[in-house]
């Protein structure tokens, strides 16, 4: 499924698919990105029948110290059974103050920017669920499906087995279930 433009109009079908797919082929695992809350609760009020994994942005992503995923609903999120993600961004992280400090570009950067290519939701896909297989809230050697979006709400979808990142490259991304067709 090809959506017109990246975007949060795009979730509530993204979810629609998700759900779906998590039923015709018995995915196990469901990992969603959130920054600020609006695809986690849609995804945890759907019920997937599946391991729901969200994974917000580092604290410190608008400014120092300060979380963007808003504690009460964390808190509303892990009562209700879904486990909830905040540690720092495998595909930038400290390469990203290097290159801020230092200048220059550094290969995480390259992988990121590269995985663009396909859309950011893609990249956020790849790299929310290589954080989730490292901190073990999901298992090794399964196929998931990972949810990212372009800026607010979730576009992408795809089917993937992750790896750690220390082993980041023997990702497999096995079928995009959605995404979008433009850029713009």
């Amino acid at each position: 499924m090809y959506w017109g433009k990246p975007g949060k109009q795009n979730t509530e079908k993204t979810l629609e698919l998700v759900k779906k797919t998590v039923k015709e082929r018995g995915i196990k695992h469901v990992v969603v990105a959130s920054s600020e809350g609006y695809t986690a609760k849609l995804f945890k009020d759907a019920d997937l029948g599946a391991n729901l994994v969200v994974v917000t942005h580092v604290c410190g992503y608008e400014a120092p110290g300060k979380m963007q995923f808003p504690e009460e609903l964390r808190q509303e999120l892990v009562s209700s059974g879904v486990k909830v993600l905040t540690t720092t961004h495998v595909l930038s992280g400290i390469e990203r103050g290097m290159s801020r400090k230092f200048g220059g570009v550094y290969p995480t950067e390259v992988m990121a920017n590269t995985l663009r290519m396909f859309g950011q939701g893609t990249k956020v896909c790849v790299e929310v669920s290589i954080m989730a297989l490292d901190a073990g809230l999901i298992p090794y050697g399964e196929d998931i499906i990972a949810v990212g979006g372009s800026n607010e709400g979730a576009d992408t979808a795809v089917i993937m087995r992750p790896s750690h990142a220390a082993s980041a490259f023997d990702t497999w991304i096995s079928e995009i279930l959605c995404k979008p067709a433009n850029k713009e």
